[in-house]
């Protein structure tokens, strides 16, 4: 019914307005810059409709006898998704020829979903030789059958001559889609002064489970710090972990709550008492750092900016997992740096 509708809509408004109409949300990419943008803004061209712009993208090589052929084509459809791998070029006298591996999932006025996968290659003749009118980057030819892979997999490895890519890191991209689903709207999409945002801290721990064999193999767990904001004098971090049994997970990290007692509840004033009256969780740390010497993970809350007054924690890594330790509180607005330790399973009784 839906179909039928907008098919109805679109043929009413050419019929009166005599202009094309766009497929509704598609965005309109026209990017020449790259191999890869030029495959994506063809898909953009074809999710539009505007299939004149899909047909200006190929070069000599034309992917049907002719437009009306190109066109009819897309009957039967309502969008495409994209998906690209690492794309490899070769040199020839005047060009450049790139590989591109794609692989697409069409989704049918139906409701159906279909996946191709294949190779695109692309050409970029050299500006410098070049005479009016400029051709850009276009697509030289391209080739794609259906897959019976899962849409997110079936990207071929390689295209053409080139090796493949290096394996990306499995345990890596998977605690990237983690924190980008559970953070992407709340911590800063770039670093303090504009600078696009690094990749997260990486670490391998390895270590052996409490009462194993000395034969037995190791085991490792991996550490992951992702940045997540920064204001005037503290930054926070989100933390991720990775084993072989519960594959990624966020690492939420134990902290006492504190009933602070000051001389004339005045808290300029001096401290008389910090008591700990239970624990809570916090599912990030501020200016935190990982030491791999000592496997712990430290962090220090400056409660303002010039460090007298602070909470400090330390966690660590046993048995796979990582521990609340030691737990410091300088709770005096004194001008000295003066902690006392609420928290220690770190000294012997």
């Amino acid at each position: 019914m839906r179909s039928a509708l907008f098919a109805a809509t679109a043929f009413f408004s050419l019929a009166v307005t005599g202009q094309s109409v766009l497929a509704a949300e598609a965005p309109y990419v026209d990017d020449r810059s790259d191999a890869e943008a030029v495959i994506r803004s063809f898909y953009s061209a074809i999710n539009r409709q505007e299939f004149a712009r899909a047909w200006d993208y190929f070069g000599d090589t034309r992917p049907a006898k002719d437009f009306d052929a190109f066109v009819k084509g897309y009957d039967g459809t309502e969008s495409v998704e994209v998906k690209t791998g690492g794309v490899s070029e070769d040199g020839a006298a005047g060009s450049i020829y790139y590989n591109v591996p794609v692989a697409i999932r069409a989704t049918a006025k139906d409701g159906s979903e279909n996946v191709f996968a294949g190779c695109y290659t692309l050409r970029q003749v050299n500006a410098s030789i070049q005479e009016p009118p400029f051709r850009p980057i276009f697509i030289d030819k391209g080739a794609l059958k259906p897959s019976k892979a899962e849409f997110e997999d079936a990207v071929p490895a390689s295209c053409g001559d080139a090796p493949p890519p290096p394996k990306k890191d499995a345990a890596l991209e998977q605690a990237k889609k983690a924190f980008a689903a559970a953070y992407g709207d709340q911590c800063d999409k770039e670093m303090p002064g504009g600078e696009p945002l690094a990749e997260p801290d990486a670490y391998s721990l390895r270590y052996r489970d409490a009462g194993a064999e000395a034969d037995q193999p190791e085991r490792e767990t991996r550490l992951f710090r992702f940045f997540c904001s920064m204001a005037a004098y503290n930054e926070s971090a989100v933390y991720y972990v990775h084993d072989d049994v519960s594959g990624v997970r966020q690492l939420q990290f134990a902290s006492p709550e504190l009933d602070i007692h000051y001389e004339n509840n005045d808290s300029e004033g001096k401290v008389e008492a910090i008591n700990v009256t239970g624990f809570q969780t916090d599912d990030q740390l501020v200016n935190s750092e990982y030491d791999d010497a000592t496997k712990t993970i430290s962090s220090l809350n400056k409660w303002r900016g010039v460090g007298d007054a602070s909470s400090a924690g330390t966690y660590l890594f046993r048995n796979g997992n990582f521990s609340l330790v030691q737990y410091d509180v300088d709770a005096s607005y004194d001008g000295e740096i003066n902690p006392q330790t609420v928290v220690d399973y770190n000294t012997p009784p």
